[in-house]
């Protein structure tokens, strides 16, 4: 559990293993990372019974390295210990964990499906449904926040992709089964099975795509070729999961951390509330304050060297990106709440080639949420214990009990 002297200058501090999901329970994680990245940018993880990896932490070496795919590369999965039978038969298929030149021309596909058409739709809809979602949440009084910000990035997702609007709510309970799974076996199994129902629902939507395109990102797979060799069911169903994955995650968590970081910084709420002007900012700060997804990993194609360790070709590379997001170098007082925080260059969406495809979509959709929550709704108040997710990759909330009232006309 300490890091090795071998390859580079000795930490000052031992270093805890940055892949254990309880750590992130609670606030030790931020903590540790401080302490950790104040030591040395670059650290050792070594684990029992598990391969090492390398965790870099300031936010000039994660920037370095996400910029460099060619060192650095995404081939051998996108984070810690994801499967490695299923990252192998992905590799090169789906997007997030492909390369350039390859990485490029996928990318391309799904960039050409938003098209100003679509784009328009989108946030109509994503308007009237935050909308109707926070109405609801206000005609129930106390809810479960985290329930109630599931609702919106599923919708926008699914109409991204194509579902139908009578779909959205079948998506919703699968997605919810396959991404939100624990560490039981059951879960595991619960997980497998709703994979299976999502892939059984895009195949269809692939064969009517096929037969009449509509303006969304399945049509623009369908009908998407690289190299004039058309797109395998495998490499469409793929990205689709990986849009899902990435695109609700993401905002969902931001959503959450989003309004909790205003509950205990009120004065931040009243100010954005009564000079909206200060929205984009504040969605800025949200995205560097939740930093949902935590860490981004990379394997070495090559020997290097980073931060004065010699790195070697095949070595795990993570790149913390909530860390990077509260270097003190980048963002004085990180650790406070500041919605007017300017230059915000935040890594949330990380950085280069992998740069969130979806960034300008989730940015919106939580523009327009808060909005009309803002619009709409005093200031909430928590009625019960915050519970955090147990997991290394995206730092989250799984229950934060809220009670809302209606703001005065």
């Amino acid at each position: 559990m300490i890091g090795t002297t071998e390859d580079g200058p000795a930490p000052t501090a031992p270093v805890p293993d940055l892949s254990d999901p309880t750590l992130y329970r609670d606030d030790r994680a931020t903590a540790i990372l401080d302490g950790l990245r104040a030591a040395a940018p670059v650290h050792r993880v070594d684990r029992d019974g598990k391969p090492s990896f390398w965790a870099v932490l300031s936010y000039d070496l994660v920037s370095r390295a996400l910029a460099d795919a060619q060192t650095f590369s995404s081939t051998g999965g996108m984070r810690l210990d994801a499967d490695p039978v299923a990252t192998a038969a992905a590799t090169g298929k789906m997007m997030v964990i492909t390369d350039p030149p390859r990485h490029g021309k996928i990318r391309r596909i799904v960039s050409n499906g938003f098209t100003p058409k679509m784009v328009q739709r989108l946030e109509t809809n994503m308007r009237s449904t935050a909308i109707d979602i926070i109405e609801t949440a206000l005609d129930q009084g106390e809810c479960d926040f985290a329930e109630v910000a599931a609702r919106l990035p599923v919708s926008v997702i699914c109409d991204m992709l194509g579902v139908p609007r009578e779909g959205w709510d079948f998506m919703l309970k699968q997605t919810k089964a396959a991404f939100g799974v624990g560490a039981s076996t059951a879960d595991a199994e619960l997980a497998a099975a709703a994979h299976t129902e999502i892939f059984l629902y895009y195949d269809e939507l692939m064969r009517q795509r096929r037969e009449q395109r509509q303006e969304d990102i399945i049509s623009a797979l369908v009908h998407g070729s690289i190299d004039d060799r058309p797109l395998t069911n495998e490499e469409i169903i793929l990205n689709c999961n990986g849009l899902v994955s990435g695109g609700n995650e993401t905002t969902r968590h931001a959503t959450i951390k989003g309004l909790l970081a205003f509950i205990r910084n009120p004065e931040q709420w009243h100010r954005v509330r009564a000079d909206r002007s200060l929205l984009p900012g504040a969605i800025r700060e949200i995205l560097r304050y939740s930093t949902p997804a935590m860490h981004v990993l990379r394997t070495a194609a090559r020997d290097t060297e980073l931060g004065g360790r010699q790195i070697r070709a095949g070595d795990m590379v993570t790149l913390w990106l909530s860390s990077a997001n509260r270097d003190e170098r980048l963002f004085p007082d990180p650790d406070l709440f500041d919605i007017e925080r300017s230059p915000n260059r935040h890594l949330t969406f990380a950085h280069g080639a992998h740069y969130c495809i979806g960034s300008a979509l989730a940015t919106t959709e939580l523009t327009i949420f808060f909005d009309e929550m803002l619009r709409r709704v005093e200031l909430p108040e928590l009625t019960g214990e915050v519970r955090r997710m147990r997991s290394n990759l995206i730092g989250g909330v799984e229950h934060m009990p809220i009670r809302l009232r209606r703001a005065a006309a």
